[in-house]
C-alpha cells in the first residue's frame, strides 16, 4: 500500500489537483467537490487520488448512485498508474465500505489527456470499461463492484474500535 489518507484541503495535494486539467480553480485551497469524499496521497506526495460519494437526487450525469473518481493524477512514472488505481480502491473501500450497486464512474476529456489508442489505459488496465460518453461528451468509464479489490487499509490509518 502505497497511500495514506488525506483530506479535501490537504496543501500537499493543491499542486497535484492544479496540474490535473479538470481542475476548475487553480491555487484554491480546496480541491474536491462538495459532499462525502476520499482523499488520498501517495507517501511521497507523487499521486493523488479523489473519491466523491455524491447523493444521487444531485447528480445530473446518467450513473446517478456511482461514487466518481473525480481526480487521479500520477507524477512518478515508476509507480505503475493501474497498480495505484487498484491500490486506491482498496483502501477507499476500507475508509467507506462496500461500493454502491453502480460502483465508480471516472470520466475522461480525451482531448486533455495524452493521446493514446484506448484513453484511460490505467484505468483499463485497473478493471474499468467503457459505458458510453456523457452529454459534454466525456469518455465514461466504470467498475462494477464485483470488480474491486478487497478492504485494505493506507498507511499509518487506525484500525475501528466500533464499526
Amino acid at each position: 500500500m502505497r497511500w495514506i489518507l488525506s483530506y479535501r484541503a490537504d496543501p500537499a495535494g493543491v499542486p497535484l489537483a492544479d496540474r490535473h486539467y479538470n481542475r476548475q480553480a487553480v491555487g484554491a485551497p480546496q480541491f474536491v467537490p462538495p459532499g462525502a469524499c476520499v482523499v488520498l496521497l501517495t507517501e511521497r506526495r507523487s499521486a493523488l487520488w479523489v473519491m466523491s460519494m455524491p447523493l444521487a437526487a444531485f447528480v445530473k450525469h446518467d450513473w446517478p448512485g456511482a461514487w466518481v473518481n473525480t481526480t487521479f493524477r500520477n507524477e512518478h512514472r515508476a509507480d505503475r498508474s493501474s497498480e495505484l488505481i487498484r491500490e486506491a480502491l482498496a483502501a477507499t473501500r476500507w475508509i467507506a465500505g462496500d461500493p454502491p450497486p453502480l460502483g465508480v464512474v471516472t470520466f475522461i476529456d480525451t482531448a486533455q489527456v495524452r493521446h493514446k489508442r484506448d484513453p484511460g489505459r490505467c484505468y483499463r488496465k485497473a478493471g474499468f470499461v467503457e459505458v458510453g460518453r456523457t452529454k459534454a461528451g466525456l469518455l465514461a468509464l466504470q467498475l462494477w463492484p464485483a470488480a474491486w479489490p478487497d478492504a485494505d487499509p493506507p498507511k499509518g490509518a487506525t484500525l475501528r474500535l466500533i464499526a
